[in-house]
């Protein structure tokens, strides 16, 4: 019961979010579709139950979120910014190992690097991810590994896992 409580509220909140209000037809319909929609998804979603009552994953997740929004993301675009009007790009596709073990986890992992600009995920296969880089620092995998997705990977494991 608790996997379906915490997937409908999840569901609620981002709708309430999308909507941006909180009036008390939007949270009514808000739930009722969160309901309709998390219930029955809520098996597909989550496989332990006992890992949803442990609040420093939620903690990471949400300094994790916040730091990915903010310093990551800057960071990445200002790179970008700064090679657009030097020119200094040497892209190419880079392979590097992928040590998350739960779906989830690489699914964080590949989605941080797809948006982080610069990076892009082409192909996950065999534990390895093939990414397309604005600037092949290194093509040997642990050092690209470590450029590229070794903070994302670090806090994947300590949301997921």
């Amino acid at each position: 019961m608790i996997r379906e409580i915490v997937v409908v509220l999840a569901l609620l909140t981002l709708y309430i979010i999308y909507t941006g209000s909180a009036s008390l037809y939007d949270i009514l319909t808000g739930l009722m579709v969160s309901a309709a929609i998390g219930v029955p998804a809520s098996r597909l979603l989550i496989s332990n139950e006992k890992k949803l009552a442990e609040p420093r994953r939620y903690a990471y997740l949400v300094y994790y979120a916040v730091k990915y929004m903010t310093i990551i993301e800057f960071k990445a675009h200002m790179d970008v910014v700064k090679r657009v009007f030097n020119m200094r790009i040497n892209p190419g596709i880079v392979k590097i190992p992928v040590y998350a073990r739960t779906k989830y986890g690489r699914l964080l992992i590949a989605i941080s690097i797809t948006n982080t600009p610069g990076t892009v995920v082409v192909d996950e296969r065999d534990g390895w991810f093939y990414i397309n880089w604005i600037d092949v620092s290194s093509t040997i995998p642990g050092e690209a590994w470590k450029l590229i997705s070794g903070e994302f990977e670090y806090y994947a494991s300590k949301i997921f896992e």
